[in-house]
């Protein structure tokens, strides 16, 4: 396992150069001069000239990259050329916003796909089946913004107390610190108020990001557990007369969490960055709405930032889904080990 997990690092390490050098150069070669642009139409060419010579854009490409990469090594990442202030602080106030919002989403998602699957194949062909399937079918197929223009109608309509745009109660002071995730920071400084009330903020766009998610994982989670219940273990197990219960939640949620996992983890790092939708229509100003400004604003600092941390996250949810798998099925170290 250790040697698995090293081997990893070492692979994701590569990915993440790569990734760097690969945004760096189309960052670069994408039309505008970003001197320009942080100066704005009204300033001198000379004012220009300045501006390039103190970003650095006067030296080679390849003496550019590496003294990008210098920096990003010793945790800068650059000033955003249009809020003016270091990438980091603007990543650190952006950046919870998201994550809070994912990882409810990734919950909400395990908690509802997962025995949703699980019931469907159970029962397959009978009306669970079906509505699991009706419900999957309409998560996969509805557009993400749809569905949160919908339901931001319908509870406007139908339960008018209930917020639907922003994160928190202009009553309420937001705690501060020490993770930026409102849930947390109201229980670690006592204030159920807050966290009720972040709570309930955060319900909708929950809702309308872990629909696709909800849908295709149910999908995988069912059809892998109907291929599994054909497998010759589980016929003897039933020969033996196992009780149905102890042969699902036992062995086949288990074989059969495989594929739903590997999903998911792959969904959580792709919400990190396909979120400005749903944080568009709730004004929840986040990471990912952030990262949309700074590519329609050319603003490469903070581009390549979004870029790299998004990278991190995709690295991190893999290495992650790995260790699990490699726990959960031993035929993964097995394969590893030859």
């Amino acid at each position: 396992m250790i040697e698995l997990f090293l081997r990893r690092i070492a692979g994701f390490v590569l990915v993440l150069f790569v990734l760097s050098l690969i945004i760096f150069v189309l960052a670069r070669v994408v039309p505008g001069d970003p001197a320009r642009i942080a100066l704005g139409p009204r300033a001198t060419q000379e004012q220009v000239d300045a501006m390039r010579i103190s970003m650095g854009l006067d030296e080679p490409l390849i003496g550019q990259y590496f003294t990008y990469i210098g920096k990003v090594l010793h945790g800068d990442l650059g000033e955003s050329l249009l809020s003016h202030k270091p990438v980091r602080d603007d990543l650190a106030t952006f950046l919870p916003a998201t994550l809070e919002l994912v990882l409810a989403t990734v919950i909400l998602v395990f908690a509802v796909s997962i025995p949703l699957g699980v019931l469907t194949a159970r029962y397959r062909n009978g009306w669970i089946d079906h509505l699991g399937r009706f419900f999957s079918l309409v998560g996969v197929t509805m557009p993400g913004f749809l569905f949160a223009v919908l339901l931001q109608l319908f509870v406007a309509r139908f339960v008018p107390g209930w917020p639907i745009l922003g994160r928190m109660d202009y009553n309420l002071a937001p705690p501060t610190g020490p993770t930026g995730l409102y849930l947390i920071d109201s229980i670690v400084h006592g204030r159920p108020d807050v966290f009720l009330a972040a709570l309930k903020y955060l319900t909708l766009p929950t809702l309308a990001l872990a629909l696709a998610s909800i849908g295709q994982i149910t999908r995988i989670t069912r059809s892998a557990m109907i291929e599994n219940q054909r497998k010759d273990h589980v016929l003897t197990l039933r020969s033996f007369g196992v009780p149905t219960r102890v042969i699902v939640f036992r062995y086949l949620l288990k074989l059969s969490s495989i594929a739903p996992l590997t999903i998911l983890g792959l969904e959580f790092a792709s919400l990190i960055g396909n979120a400005f939708v749903v944080e568009m229509v709730f004004s929840w100003g986040g990471f990912a709405s952030y990262g949309l400004s700074a590519i329609m604003q050319k603003d490469l600092n903070a581009v390549m930032a979004v870029v790299l941390v998004s990278g991190c996250f995709f690295v991190v949810a893999n290495l992650v889904i790995d260790v699990i798998l490699t726990l959960l099925d031993p035929r993964l170290r097995l394969r590893e080990a030859r």
